[in-house]
């Protein structure tokens, strides 16, 4: 299965924060219900509504890359993501306090530092996300349609500033 060029795209305003990613993120990689041990952590803002899946981001410049003393963590090209060689790994959890997204984790259960893995290429976050919170979308795809948005918002911006030009 080719998967060069796939990113784990959220939109969080269709997140009504039931959490199932995380649990079916545990199931499918310790066996447990578990959301503790889940790689896709829902951020819950309940007082406003507002739930963001926070999950690694893949980064090209990795930060948890550059900082690991033993080059336990690597960049697997063929599936565009970040990867944990556990053979290598000594636990120093230099990667979990550099992450800017809070993506690495350490498990204090297994004593080991736990990240997205994109399950090989087939997402399970994404395959029980009915609401399409969470995608797994060709970068290019995702790219054209935040243009589309960007100059969606600029047309609106750019027609309400001609209104309020005619109204002065």
């Amino acid at each position: 299965m080719e998967q060069i060029g796939k990113v784990l795209v959220v939109n969080h305003e269709r997140c009504t924060g039931c959490r199932l990613c995380e649990l079916v993120c545990a199931v499918k990689h310790d066996g447990i219900s578990n959301p503790a041990r889940s790689r896709i952590r829902v951020m819950k803002w309940e007082q406003e509504g507002l739930y963001i899946p926070m999950s690694c981001q893949q980064c090209q410049d990795a930060p948890c890359m550059n900082v690991c003393p033993v080059k336990a963590i690597s960049r697997d090209e063929r599936l565009a993501r970040v990867m944990v060689d556990y053979d290598k790994c000594i636990g120093c959890r230099s990667c979990v306090a550099v992450c800017p997204f809070g993506a690495m984790n350490y498990n204090v259960m297994d004593r080991k530092v736990i990240k997205c893995d994109l399950c090989d290429g087939d997402p399970q976050c994404v395959r029980f996300c009915d609401i399409k919170a969470v995608e797994y979308l060709d970068a290019t795809d995702v790219s054209i349609q935040k243009k589309r948005e960007a100059a969606q918002r600029i047309r609106l911006a750019s027609k309400e500033a001609a209104e309020l030009a005619a109204q002065a």
